[in-house]
């Protein structure tokens, strides 16, 4: 092979970084191989004969920004380690030089380590979730224009503007909102492809320019770190994962600016994400199913608190009571029923306040047609072929839209068919009704073995002759004299 021929070969390595890892107990620089089955970190020791299992993470600013951050808040104990990013043609050698700074620590080798090192700090980790919540406009105004999406980057995710639209989310996101449910994406890691469910938002970045950002599923909302200068109490911690409202007003701080921001704090059921509002922006509505609020009603709203109401109207015209809350991630009043502790993702779809829940485009990464969507969303029973489950294994069932209480049924038969099984044919409606029911025909009350399918008369000589032979006349009860 000629040398020009060599020099246009591309190599993975070019396009692709190596996670390098501190273990803070054992003082050991390794090289991260993934994430065991209970979200363990898995390492080798960083050397030529293990360097077929190094992970390799895309070059990619932006995708390796949201690849690290859905990693970091899978990794169970993630403060135990710092993690660094270097060249996957370097990775041995820095490693090497690493290890022996860990060893024999010198001023030059903090240098090594601030170039390489992944900032894993909690603060910066929820910047995005600050920017966005700071700076969204009002509702029915557009933060974004279409033209600034980057569509070769919404691309890569599988995504376009089509499949946006036809989902219902381009709208919420130009607002400057995140989308209302997961969207499945695909991050192309270069050697790797990664599949998972999301949400999504755009922002800005420090250039000014619009980027997508991924808001990916976390295990369990990240109560045990600083949230923007704020530390959470117990109470704070019970509150968030009982409601999934913090349930007063703190103090934040803004990392761009140093700013002092009142606000209040929810978690995202979808995705176990803390997000922060500010109160300036939280609007109590003057009525809530029929009962005006009162000033002190409202001001209690305002403050983040739950507030307990009697009389108010269901959809059904029924009365019923509830607390209700301001949650900072949909930012209205919703209600506080019973919901469990909050990573329980199973709770995705909740009863949306004062608005109305929309029935979702995609059930379990399956994306409905129109004609689909038009059946579900009226609450009819619709056929969905082609899902997968966890063994990549594929199936189909029946799914059904609950518009009261916003909530997906799922079942392998078609429940409108069950229900027609339930009841039976016309021609056993006797069978049914004699064997089973303990009622009686008259035209075969005298048998006393039970009817046959389909059965309304006696089918036999002998059952003819039983239902014909005539009633034993009563013995007389007069006494004898």
């Amino acid at each position: 092979m000629s040398d020009k021929n060599i020099d246009r070969l591309q190599f993975p390595e070019q396009f692709s970084d190596i996670l390098l890892v501190l273990d803070k107990r054992e003082n050991k620089i390794k090289a991260v191989k993934g994430l065991g089955e209970n979200n363990e970190l898995e390492t080798v020791l960083p050397d030529k004969k293990n360097q077929t299992q190094f992970m390799r993470v895309d070059k990619h600013g932006d995708l390796f920004s949201n690849f690290f951050s859905n990693f970091l808040h899978q990794l169970k104990n993630p403060t135990h380690f710092n993690f660094f990013r270097v060249s996957a043609k370097d990775a041995i050698v820095i490693a090497n030089k690493m290890q022996k700074e860990v060893d024999n620590p010198t001023k030059a080798g903090e240098k090594l380590f601030t170039a390489h090192e992944i900032q894993t700090d909690y603060k910066s980790q929820n910047k995005n979730n600050m920017e966005t919540t700071q700076s969204t406009t009002e509702a029915g105004e557009y933060r974004y224009k279409l033209e600034q999406i980057d569509w070769n980057a919404m691309s890569s995710l599988g995504l376009s503007k089509e499949r946006l639209e036809k989902m219902n989310l381009l709208d919420p996101l130009l607002k400057g909102y995140k989308t209302n449910e997961l969207v499945p994406i695909s991050l192309n890691l270069g050697t790797a492809v990664t599949r998972m469910d999301a949400r999504l938002s755009l922002q800005s970045n420090d250039e000014g320019q619009v980027i997508v950002a991924i808001h990916g599923i976390r295990k369990e909302p990240q109560l045990n770190f600083s949230f923007f200068g704020h530390e959470f109490t117990k109470e704070d911690k019970d509150n968030l994962l009982k409601t999934g409202n913090m349930g007063r007003v703190v103090d934040l701080t803004n990392p761009k600016t140093g700013e002092t921001i009142p606000s209040i704090v929810s978690v995202d059921r979808l995705t176990n994400e803390l997000v922060a509002l500010r109160t300036d922006f939280i609007k109590i509505p003057d009525e809530i199913k029929g009962i005006k609020l009162n000033e002190q009603q409202k001001q209690t709203l305002a403050e983040g608190k739950s507030l307990y109401i009697e009389g108010m109207i269901s959809k059904k015209g029924e009365p019923f009571n509830a607390s209700v809350q301001f949650n900072a991630d949909k930012r209205y009043v919703e209600f506080l029923f019973d919901r469990g502790h909050i990573n329980n993702q199973s709770q995705s779809q909740q009863h949306k306040g004062t608005q109305q829940q929309e029935a979702p485009r995609i059930f379990r990464g399956k994306e409905l047609d129109d004609q689909q969507y038009e059946k579900f969303k009226e609450g009819q029973t619709v056929y969905v072929s082609g899902l997968i489950d966890k063994k990549g294994k594929e199936y189909q069932g029946y799914i059904t839209f609950d518009k009261e209480t916003a909530k997906t049924g799922f079942s392998f038969d078609n429940p409108n068919k069950v229900k027609e099984k339930a009841q039976p044919k016309e021609e056993n409606k006797t069978q049914v009704a004699v064997n089973s029911e303990g009622k009686t025909n008259e035209a075969t009350k005298k048998i006393k073995e039970p009817l046959k399918t389909a059965q309304n008369n006696p089918d036999s000589k002998q059952q003819q002759e039983k239902q014909e032979k005539p009633k034993a006349a009563a013995k007389s009860k007069a006494r004898k004299i």
